[in-house]
């Protein structure tokens, strides 16, 4: 038996989290999924990645046919591998970020696998937890481990991207 057949190999996917500002307020760009795991609810815009591609050009195609949105310069933020972060099976997810000018936000439509996209105004709670409101309603927890990643994103996007 060679080595590739003697280690299990996982999944690879790529998330992309875009922010915009709108009057001085931080604004993160979600998808719903149309599909299960997770049918229904909020995400990050990502996807598998395909064996001719990089997880860059992975997160940037995802993003695109999820949310009509291209050119988003994004920046790899972290590696996503705990164990049952999704119900799938072993995937390993690499998270990417970017941020856009807010003239641009009336471009991402829902397509592929979402049902819709919107622009979630996202704050911090007093527990530590994030708090994403948008026209009213409230996001609930988000699908697989995005509030972790959306959580890192934010840090990353105040410390570097911040007006």
């Amino acid at each position: 038996m060679g080595d590739r057949e003697k280690y299990p190999r996982p999944s690879v996917t790529a998330d992309a989290v875009v922010f915009a500002v709108e009057s001085g307020v931080p604004l993160v760009l979600l998808i719903r999924r149309e599909r299960e795991p997770f049918q229904g609810r909020w995400a990050i815009p990502g996807g598998f990645c395909e064996p001719s591609e990089s997880v860059e050009q992975a997160a940037a195609r995802e993003l695109e046919e999820e949310t009509r949105l291209n050119g988003v310069a994004l920046e790899q933020l972290h590696t996503y591998s705990a164990p049952g972060r999704d119900p799938r099976g072993w995937v390993i997810s690499v998270a990417h970020v970017g941020t856009i000018p807010a003239a641009r936000m009336a471009e991402a439509k829902g397509g592929d696998d979402a049902s819709e996209t919107r622009w979630w105004r996202v704050s911090e709670r007093a527990d530590g937890g994030l708090s994403l409101s948008s026209g009213g309603e409230t996001a609930g927890p988000l699908a697989f481990d995005h509030d972790d990643v959306l959580r890192a994103a934010l840090a990353w996007f105040r410390a570097r991207a911040a007006p």
